[in-house]
């Protein structure tokens, strides 16, 4: 692994408050959070999606959850939020970086019910075809699948639209989708130097409309509110959706498969 270089694994858990992270990681988060600093309460409030997401989907009976570009499951993981409400869930963590992978396996190393997987988003048929996720699908209950600040690193030559398609063929019926997503209409002022900052690592960044974004639960059913921002969507309280939304600049949405 090549440490001198910044991962979007690690630099995401450094902006957490995180210390599983390096000072490659460190010194592109500190540059970014100069150029742009909101960025570490938008994580924040990334973080806080996948928690109401996770609880929304386990409240609707959920105990199966496919977590692809994980990053480091630490405090909030999906697998501690679903068993609040599920005990049995069963967590099946996807990523590429050789250190997420790492830590992550070594914080799960007792928990029988979580599994972590290398693999790359990029290739759905490889990561599809992992033991650990076909053994996950097999049963036929639903899953969701999570895809939560990862898509935006999949480049359009990458085709996202066809990677989504070939994981939705491959859920089974009333499975579901989150998606988290980095938008270029919320900042539009920093969209392209954030992007420019990202496309200097092995990591590079591609903020999408929300047309694009919609696109992407083609062949799902929304849940209301639909694809918002950030902070709108099914706020724990109403009051805590600030006056410009628009500043957390993820896109999200969560889709049901009929």
């Amino acid at each position: 692994m090549d440490l001198d270089r910044p991962a979007a694994a690690r630099v995401y858990d450094y902006y957490l408050g995180g210390s599983h992270n390096f000072a490659a990681d460190r010194e592109m988060a500190r540059k970014a959070i100069t150029m742009w600093p909101d960025l570490p309460q938008i994580m924040r409030a990334n973080r806080a999606f996948l928690r109401r997401s996770v609880t929304f989907l386990a409240e609707r009976g959920f105990t199966r959850f496919l977590d692809i570009g994980s990053g480091i499951p630490t405090f909030g993981a999906v697998h501690e939020v679903a068993r609040e409400i599920q005990p049995d869930s069963r967590v099946v963590y996807v990523d590429k970086d050789p250190v997420a992978v790492a830590h992550s396996r070594l914080l799960l190393q007792d928990d029988p019910l979580s599994t972590v997987v290398d693999a790359d988003l990029t290739d759905p048929a490889e990561l599809l075809a992992r033991p650990e996720v076909v053994e996950l699908l097999a049963a036929g209950e639903p899953v969701a699948l999570l895809l939560v600040a990862v898509l935006h690193f999949v480049t359009d030559e990458q085709d996202p639209e066809g990677i989504i398609r070939t994981l939705r063929e491959a859920l089974p019926p009333g499975s579901a989708l989150a998606i988290c997503h980095a938008s270029i209409e919320g900042r539009p002022d920093q969209a392209a130097t954030h992007q420019d900052l990202y496309n200097r690592t092995p990591t590079p960044l591609t903020m999408r409309s929300v047309e694009r974004i919609t696109g992407f639960f083609d062949g799902f059913d929304l849940v209301e509110p639909g694809v918002v921002y950030l902070p709108q969507w099914r706020p724990d309280e109403p009051t805590v959706v600030a006056e410009h939304p628009e500043r957390m600049v993820g896109l999200v949405g969560v889709g049901l498969l009929p």
